[in-house]
């Protein structure tokens, strides 16, 4: 009886351990399964989809950069901006002309009753009246013909101060661009002045395979000078704590082998001071997670690689060199 309630005890805190750890294995990889990172200006909006990623990938749960909103996406800001007021309506009496009649009645009408003649003792007569309405129509006439007469003035002076052959010079305008490789339908815009198109070549997709394997191996030998190389400053945060984590738990993520089985590029651009490059990646990989203290088998399969589809942001300086991308952000896809 000892030797079964022994055994009972024992399978009773198996799975007591095995649930203790649940969250743990569910954060296994670096990234531990969380959307994490900085993708410059876009880091708040997703990556279109690709091939290998169709799914929408998940916002950002950990990120150093502020949501703020966008210029595709005004927001509330111009929502309580005051409405500009309504223009004048047009007509006679809203016109030049109609301004100046009513202006010469009114004085007029004034000088009538200075005189004693009345309101509009000025206006006795039809004459009177017919004259002070050529009198006005010749006022604006000349009023007309003196700004038509500047404005054709300043035009002449402006085109013959510009090369011949050359169109004035006009406000710039500039489209930001997505990645050329990938549809923008699924990325807001960023502020056109701080993005450009950026071309990524074979060497550069060569680069991104090659770091997805170091900064897994490193990752499961719990390397942080290995994965500083690698990874942004931001990143290597994320992945020390989450590290620290897994040893407060008294476990250990072992991630080694990792291939490369599918990917393409989702959108690549330059912003102001650097390139960035995002990347839906599908691949396989050795995970498990063991009893830090003594080696024991918790989780995941030891014989055959899991495989993951994950959402790999790269950047660099801008116009750096291929050996310069470092990881940026990794998505999950919903």
């Amino acid at each position: 009886m000892s030797i079964r309630r022994s055994t009972s005890k024992m399978a009773a805190m198996a799975v007591a351990v095995t649930l203790a750890l649940a969250p743990a294995l569910a954060m296994a990889k670096p990234g531990s399964g969380s959307s994490s990172g900085s993708r410059g200006s876009k880091t708040n909006s997703a990556p279109p989809a690709t091939q290998t990623a169709p799914g929408a990938a998940q916002p950002m749960q950990r990120t150093m950069t502020p949501n703020t909103p966008s210029a595709a996406q005004p927001g509330a800001a111009q929502a309580a901006r005051p409405a500009a007021p309504a223009p004048q309506q047009g007509g006679f009496f809203g016109s030049m002309l109609g301004k100046g009649l009513m202006a010469g009645l009114l004085g007029a009408g004034l000088f009538g009753l200075l005189s004693g003649s009345g309101l509009f003792g000025g206006l006795g007569s039809l004459t009177s009246f017919l004259g002070l309405i050529l009198q006005i129509g010749l006022i604006f006439l000349v009023v007309r013909f003196a700004i038509s007469y500047f404005a054709r003035k300043r035009e002449g002076q402006l085109a013959a101060a510009t090369p011949h052959g050359q169109a004035p010079e006009q406000p710039m305008q500039r489209e930001a661009f997505g990645g050329m490789f990938g549809g923008g339908a699924g990325a807001a815009a960023a502020p056109a002045a701080q993005m450009a198109e950026l071309q990524i070549s074979p060497e550069d997709f060569n680069a991104f395979e090659h770091k997805l394997a170091e900064i897994q191996s490193a990752y499961g030998e719990e390397n942080m000078e290995h994965l500083r190389r690698h990874v942004t400053p931001e990143m290597a945060s994320y992945f020390s704590e989450d590290l620290a984590e897994n040893a407060r738990k008294g476990v250990l993520n072992k991630v080694s082998g990792a291939k490369l089985l599918q990917g393409d590029l989702s959108e690549a651009w330059r912003e102001t001071d650097a390139d960035y490059a995002t990347v839906a990646m599908r691949f396989s990989v050795m995970d498990t997670m063991v009893d830090r203290a003594t080696g024991a088998y918790i989780s995941g399969d030891r014989t055959e690689p899991s495989e993951t589809t994950e959402i790999w942001t790269f950047t660099r300086r801008a116009g750096g060199g291929t050996e310069e991308w470092k990881l940026s952000a990794i998505q999950q896809v919903a």
